[in-house]
């Protein structure tokens, strides 16, 4: 996976001109476009997208303190059809026009160029168990909110606290399915996505196949399949986000294994009354990663 990743970055700051083939280039390495884009986001912070906007902003802003060339050249040299759409998308990055740039010769932001690389680990033992599932039929209540990376996300908080009390019991006596208790559901996040970016967020429990579900409750489906499921124990929620991010600098990466499509799930296992300590279930969909041996 370190190796495809830096052969990613390296094809996106070739810039060729043309978009970069992700889907070819983890097919290459025994991987799928989805499982990159997700590592990718996960140990850079930020998606592909991202990365290829910045560098790209980066290589623009030298040229225009370093050349004489007009600014619609350099425009149309970095993509963009017109100097105004070129503007607004260096304004974006650099928080300023390119001729207020050129005038005053900066500053400007310089994004370098991204590299992994494989630490050493295992100061810290993963408990880990894979299980296979038939359809996971999830229940509940859903909105949309912004992923946040590190910390609270408090616009889960206010949605959570909005609920009714007795909301949280009758969910709590659907339960009838693993994962058991009250869940909460991440689902419908981009391959690749960005702090801010859009998800959905479902508040609810998973049920059997065939259990009647009442009026109002959204419902998700995860598709059959295997699951790794991470156990975590400690102040909540940044051992559970120092678990997940673990996942994609050290377990996935020495282990065959890769997501697949679906919905990412946290079973509360036990809690303190203030929700500052918490044990953890980290449900992730996966699926057996095909071992291709490198040239």
């Amino acid at each position: 996976m370190i190796s495809a990743l830096n052969e990613l970055i390296s094809e996106i700051d070739a810039d060729t001109g043309t978009p970069v083939d992700v889907a070819a280039l983890a097919s290459r390495h025994g991987s799928t476009e989805y499982h990159l884009r997700r590592m990718f986001a996960s140990l850079a912070g930020m998606p592909v997208s991202e990365y290829v906007r910045r560098r790209r902003m980066s290589r623009a802003a030298a040229d225009v303190l370093g050349t004489t060339d007009d600014l619609l050249t350099i425009a149309i040299r970095y993509g963009y059809g017109s100097a105004e759409a070129f503007g607004r998308a260096f304004r974006a990055v650099h928080g300023a026009s390119p001729g207020e740039v050129r005038r005053d010769g900066g500053p400007v932001n310089n994004w370098q160029q991204l590299r992994f690389r494989l630490t050493v680990e295992g100061s810290t033992s993963m408990r880990v168990r894979i299980e296979e599932k038939n359809d996971v039929r999830l229940v509940g209540h859903a909105t949309r909110v912004p992923l946040i990376y590190e910390g609270p996300n408090p616009h889960i908080g206010d949605f959570i606290a909005g609920l009714p009390q007795e909301e949280h019991a009758r969910l709590k006596a659907l339960s009838g399915a693993d994962p058991r208790g009250l869940l909460q559901i991440t689902d419908d996040a981009a391959q690749d996505a960005a702090e801010g970016t859009e998800l959905t967020y479902m508040h609810g429990v998973s049920v059997s196949a065939d259990a009647d579900v009442p009026a109002g409750l959204d419902v998700i489906v995860a598709a059959a399949g295997r699951w790794a499921i991470f156990e975590t124990e400690g102040p909540h929620p940044s051992a559970l986000q120092d678990t997940w991010a673990a996942t994609a600098a050290e377990w996935f990466p020495s282990n065959p294994w890769r997501l697949r499509p679906g919905p990412s799930i946290v079973a509360i296992l036990e809690r303190s009354d203030d929700f500052t300590w918490a044990r953890c279930e980290l449900w992730l969909p996966v699926e057996s990663a095909e071992i291709v041996s490198m040239p």
